[in-house]
């Protein structure tokens, strides 16, 4: 793609916050994207409640920061503006069951991942707003950016305008979240649920661990001690990732030794070869069909069996017993983390 074709950035300047004057804003959730949201809107100005179970650990978490907490049922009739920010496997018995009848036209439905429209989990009415603003980042960089004046990028993208004003409400949610000082691109529902799911199975993700894995496995198994494997295989791909993320590619070559980079340049593809690109493709099928979705669906609602298993064989391997032990010694990491 030429630079002439790229989508256009949307800034701060193309953004009206105003336009949620007046409006109640109900945050769904409170992990990691939705205390961010809710937090940075309550600093931009808005109007914020958070819907919640009564039992949830988050509630008093919530509460501390100031926010109006109600239970998730009241909270989508509040709303007028309602994000949904609740793991992709429950939103649709949520839908249902909590959030369906609280939603007038009128209204805007919100989402920040587009999985729950794409895969037909969620049918909203004709006479309801659909908009996704989905910032590309970790809910406690989107906090942590906001708080010190800057901001992650996102998406926005709109599946329903019934009201003609889904698109102004939408970049006014993502200028009261910070995204639009970062930039905006926009996109479809369609688009960046299949582009997400796919960095997350290929790449971010499900390419980066098990490279990781077996990179760090082909060392010990050839009898290097675990804990220098463990360095040169996990530890030091952050001091990459930063470079890539800083500089891009070309930048991130540049930086690293000439040793590096010629092995980076004939290596490389050696690695990630034709067979690796085909599984890429087979992946992204996968996903464009639904199979994948399918899968997921399935899977949490017969009780996460093979789920737990993996994630239990993954929590057990050699490669966290020796990482969880050197990064006792490592006191500027911070070890803590949520899910949401």
């Amino acid at each position: 793609m030429t630079s002439d074709t790229l989508a256009r950035m949307i800034y701060d300047n193309d953004a009206d916050l105003t336009k949620l004057d007046g409006k109640t804003v109900a945050i769904l959730g409170f992990g990691s994207q939705g205390h961010a949201h809710a937090m940075n809107l309550k600093d931009s100005g808005v109007n914020v409640i958070v819907g919640l179970r009564p039992d949830s650990s988050s509630v008093a978490k919530a509460e501390s920061a100031g926010l109006k907490v109600v239970d998730v049922a009241e909270a989508a009739s509040l709303g007028d503006v309602v994000m949904i920010l609740l793991p992709d496997e429950l939103q649709g018995d949520l839908w249902e069951n909590e959030i369906k009848d609280g939603i007038v036209p009128g209204n805007l439905l919100l989402f920040a991942h587009g999985f729950a429209i794409r895969y037909d989990q969620i049918k909203p009415d004709e006479g309801i707003d659909v908009a996704l603003v989905a910032p590309k980042g970790p809910g406690h960089l989107v906090r942590s950016q906001f708080e010190e004046g800057g901001g992650v990028p996102g998406l926005v993208a709109i599946e329903q305008d019934a009201s003609g004003n889904a698109k102004e409400l939408a970049l006014a949610y993502a200028k009261g979240i910070g995204c639009t000082r970062g930039g905006v691109i926009e996109t479809t529902f369609k688009d960046e649920t299949e582009t997400d799911l796919f960095g997350e199975q290929a790449v971010l993700c499900g390419g980066a661990t098990e490279l990781v894995i077996a990179g760090f496995e082909t060392l010990v198994e050839a009898g290097y001690d675990p804990q220098l494997a463990y360095f040169e295989c996990l530890h030091e791909l952050k001091l990459i990732a930063d470079l890539l993320y800083e500089k891009g590619i070309s930048g991130m070559e540049y930086s690293i030794s000439n040793t590096a980079e010629y092995g980076d340049l004939t290596r490389g593809a050696r690695v990630i070869g034709p067979e690796s690109r085909a599984a890429m493709k087979e992946i992204l099928s996968e996903i464009q069909s639904g199979e994948f979705a399918k899968e997921f669906i399935a899977e949490n609602k017969s009780g996460k069996e093979n789920f737990t298993r993996l994630r239990e064989e993954h929590a057990k391997h050699q490669i966290e017993a020796v990482g969880g032990e050197l990064r006792k010694g490592m006191d500027w990491i911070n070890t803590e983390f949520d899910k949401g």
